[in-house]
């Protein structure tokens, strides 16, 4: 017979089990994030980094982790791989472990771009195995002594959901990491002035924030019991109510303040802002007022730019995808208000806990701070930090993975835009007909034999042209689509950037603003034997057209010699 004992035990378990299923579902959202905020040829690179971070993360605090955070917290050391102790099994060590990877990989963001993946990896490891348990053994798995902050005669630190714990230990430790390794390449001129390098997609950003959005739910709602109901302090609908107003005005808070130093509404500082109030309410989702989780959103989100400029601008620190604003300083920032923002009744001693959550931050970050830079600077030392000059130049895709993460042009590549020959028209490789009528002279018809052209001596074929333009790339269709009909359907297209007779425009990157000269391109070479060459200048101006500055150019150029490789022919008869 079930008893009612048995339905709980069950009910609780399948809320663990959800609630950590989504918090694992943020790694999808780190890895949209952090690959949206870095550029083209370091994607593969972060989306592998967040694979591993989870694999060999995961693996190592269950064989090692727990255990040491066991041994450190006073209970011998008993890793989960041989100890699965309480009613939840290892349903509560996997609890635990989605925890302890969201913390290691927001180290990945901060690093970007320069970190070899040895490195990090081997970093990744020692933080599951060591650092966080360290901190998780002073916290959540302290003993009954309680929490460091007791043992040394303090009030309970106060970190519901991992505030401190997991998003501000990890943007501490990326912040550090981030130093020793040093910038990027030319992200600070000799002078010292900032170079802003965007990341190549705003719109992987976004969508990797409103996934982190959706997964927190898991960590802060999560972490309340499912049975908790009402209104009051550790319900399930307070703590719902203050994440969701955190989030909000995180976001408020970080769009307003770039405004009033812009002008202009920045859309990765709003996304940025999202989780920066999220993080901020993360230690105090279930004592926090609702005016509370307001004031912490809103100056979560607020002290994102400054911190962020801060850092990048005084500091000097490059931290890509700026994970000390966003998890470190915010998270931090919301533990600290903790007692000032409570629901009456929840801290007897403001003071008190102040002191408490003051002292519970200086440890938890100084050790986070101390064991990173002690791993990063003997990496450094080592010359097994940072990957060399020319494959950061080259991009880590191919340096640490030998892929592309956005290949151009591949080997099964098709074009999908419809524009080309149709099934009627015969692409002809051999030089054309015997005889065949084309037009040079402004639309007089002539015959000319293909077998009787006569070689010039002195430069060139005189049947010999290439014509190639330089076009907007939204054009290009347009533009295939008007050689064919033309006759002219063989070219070849490659992506290329100039600057010319357009304006340079200004863009920005979280709230920086830079120039834009160089203008991307599609650059269309054709070469014609049998077809106009003036015919053909005029098909790809009409289709290239707008009418507005950038349009492009066309030069028509001759050609001394053509060869088909496959059959060794010359001349016209090669084209």
């Amino acid at each position: 017979m079930t008893t009612v004992e048995a339905v709980a035990a069950s009910v609780n378990q399948t809320w663990i089990l959800t609630v950590s299923f989504l918090i694992f579902f943020m790694h999808a959202g780190f890895a949209m994030l952090e690959a949206g905020q870095v550029r083209s040829k370091n994607v593969a690179n972060q989306l592998t980094k967040n694979m591993l971070t989870w694999a060999i993360g995961v693996s190592v605090f269950f064989l090692i982790g727990t255990g040491f955070s066991s041994l450190m917290s006073g209970g011998g050391f008993a890793p989960a791989a041989g100890n699965a102790s309480g009613s939840l099994g290892y349903v509560g060590w996997f609890y635990g472990a989605v925890f302890a990877m969201t913390a290691a990989t927001i180290v990945s963001g901060a690093v970007a771009g320069r970190a070899k993946l040895r490195a990090y990896v081997t970093y990744t490891f020692l933080l599951a195995a060591v650092i966080y348990p360290m901190v998780l053994a002073m916290t959540w798995g302290a003993g009954e002594a309680g929490t460091i902050t007791e043992v040394l005669g303090f009030a309970p630190f106060a970190d519901f959901a991992g505030g401190v714990i997991v998003h501000g230990m990890g943007g501490v430790a990326g912040l550090t990491a981030a130093a020793i390794l040093g910038p990027r390449m030319d992200r600070y001129g000799e002078n010292g002035s900032v170079n802003v390098i965007p990341g190549h997609s705003m719109t992987f950003a976004v969508l990797g924030t409103l996934l982190l959005c959706f997964g927190w739910y898991g960590f802060n709602v999560g972490t309340g019991a499912a049975t908790a109901q009402g209104t009051g302090p550790g319900s399930l609908s307070l703590i719902t109510l203050t994440t969701t107003m955190a989030m909000a005005f995180g976001a408020i808070g970080a769009a307003g303040v770039a405004y009033i130093r812009s002008g202009k509404v920045d859309t990765l500082y709003t996304a940025n802002g999202m989780l920066a109030g999220l993080a901020g309410i993360t230690a105090i989702p279930n004592t926090t007022t609702w005016w509370g989780a307001i004031l912490v959103g809103i100056l979560a989100g607020a002290q994102l730019p400054l911190v962020f400029e801060f850092v990048s601008e005084k500091l000097k620190i490059d931290d890509v995808c700026a994970v000390f604003p966003v998890h470190g300083s915010a998270g931090i920032l919301g533990a600290l208000l903790m007692p000032f923002v409570a629901v009456p009744g929840v801290v007897d001693d403001v003071v008190g806990q102040f002191i408490a959550q003051v002292v519970g931050v200086v440890i938890i970050c100084g050790w986070t701070l101390t064991a990173t830079a002690i791993i990063w600077y003997a990496f450094k030392a080592m010359g097994e930090a940072r990957v060399t000059p020319d494959h950061e130049q080259d991009g880590l895709d191919i340096a640490e993975h030998g892929v592309e993460t956005y290949p151009e042009f591949g080997g099964d590549r098709v074009a999908t835009d419809g524009f080309g020959p149709t099934d009627d028209d015969e692409i002809r490789t051999d030089g054309g007909s015997e005889r065949e009528e084309i037009r040079t002279d402004g639309g007089v018809d002539r015959e000319r034999s293909a077998a009787d052209h006569e070689l010039r001596t002195d430069g060139g074929d005189p049947d010999l042209k290439m014509v190639f333009s330089v076009i907007r790339p939204e054009k290009l269709g347009d533009v295939k689509k008007a050689l064919a009909e033309v006759g002219a359907p063989s070219l070849t297209v490659t992506n290329v950037s100039g600057r010319g007779s357009q304006p340079a425009k200004k863009g920005s990157w979280r709230g920086e603003e830079y120039t834009v000269d160089l203008h991307q391109k599609v650059k269309i070479e054709c070469v014609v034997a049998d077809v106009d060459a003036d015919e053909v200048a005029t098909a790809i101006k009409e289709a290239a057209n707008t009418g507005e500055p950038g349009d492009g150019k066309i030069f028509i150029l001759d050609v001394e010699d053509a060869i088909q490789v496959r059959t060794g022919k010359e001349g016209t008869d090669a084209v």
